[in-house]
C-alpha cells in the first residue's frame, strides 16, 4: 500500500511539475509577427508593458516597415507580465496605439487602415 501511494504521489508531483513549466514557458514566449497591412510605411514600433507610461526605445530596429511587410518583434526572456501597450509612428508623424495586448496568447498582429473610415484597428491571432 506505500508503495501504491508513492506511485500515485510521484505521478501527481510529475504532472503539476509539467503544469508549472508549461505556464511558466507559455507566460515567458512574448515574441509575436507584426505585419503592417495599412497601405502606408511605419517609421517607429514601440512595445511598452502596460504597468508602465514610457515607451523607451523604437523596437523596429530598421528604417521603415513597409507596406505589406512584416517584423518579428522578440523579447527579453527576462520580460515579465503578459499585457503590453503597442504603439507605431507612420511616415506622416501620425500614430496609433493599442493598449493591454496579451501577448501570451497572441502570436501574430496585423495592423490594417481603412481609408474611407478613418479608422485604424489591429488584428491578433
Amino acid at each position: 500500500m506505500h508503495a501504491m501511494f508513492a506511485k500515485k504521489s510521484l505521478l501527481a508531483l510529475t504532472f503539476a511539475g509539467a503544469a508549472l513549466f508549461a505556464a511558466a514557458a507559455s507566460a515567458e514566449n512574448l515574441d509575436f509577427t507584426l505585419e503592417n497591412k495599412t497601405g502606408y510605411p511605419i517609421n517607429e514600433v514601440y512595445v511598452s508593458s502596460a504597468a508602465t507610461n514610457d515607451w523607451e526605445e523604437d523596437v523596429l530596429g530598421r528604417d521603415q516597415l513597409a507596406d505589406a511587410d512584416g517584423v518579428e518583434i522578440q523579447f527579453d526572456r527576462g520580460s515579465k507580465g503578459c499585457n503590453w501597450d503597442l504603439k507605431v509612428t507612420y511616415e506622416d508623424g501620425e500614430s496609433a496605439v493599442w493598449e493591454r495586448l496579451n501577448l501570451c496568447e497572441i502570436s501574430s498582429v496585423t495592423l490594417r487602415y481603412d481609408r474611407n473610415k478613418g479608422k485604424t484597428w489591429a488584428e491578433t491571432k
